[in-house]
């Protein structure tokens, strides 16, 4: 069983399990997967760059798209997207579809993506102290 788990709040993760029943697969799985949850560097609902992600034969392109695009994506780049909490985003899925390879490519790419630098602070207002600098007395 390939299961991919999320808490839509930028943490996601993976795990493929084997049994001799379908229902403890899943569950052994499921909890694999718990443990191994990463962190994705976003941009409000978006990646913060454009990054591609390998595995074996899959190469998965993950681009940045501005607010209202969607998550425009095939079904193992979409699961893992949407659990991320990626809601706009441009992927395309390159050589193997195989969906192992494929959502591995993804967590890949979405592991290595770097978090977007903070923009400089202006400078602090000066502290206001009830006296105003022109008053008449």
């Amino acid at each position: 069983a390939l299961t991919v788990v999320g808490d839509t709040k930028g943490r996601v993760g993976y795990s493929l399990q084997k049994a001799s029943e379908v229902a403890t697969a899943i569950k052994k799985s499921l909890t694999a997967a718990k443990k191994n949850m990463i962190r994705v560097n976003m941009h409000e609902s978006t990646i913060t760059h454009q990054i591609n992600g390998i595995c074996g034969g899959a190469v998965v392109m993950l681009k940045p798209a501005s607010e209202g695009t969607g998550v425009i994506a095939a079904g193992p780049v979409r699961a893992v997207c949407d659990s991320a909490g990626i809601r706009n985003i441009l992927t395309k899925c390159q050589k193997s579809n195989n969906p192992i390879n494929v959502v591995k490519a993804t967590m890949n790419g979405l592991s290595r993506l770097k978090a977007r630098p903070v923009s400089p602070i202006a400078a602090p207002a000066q502290a206001v102290t009830g006296v105003t600098p022109n008053a008449t007395t």
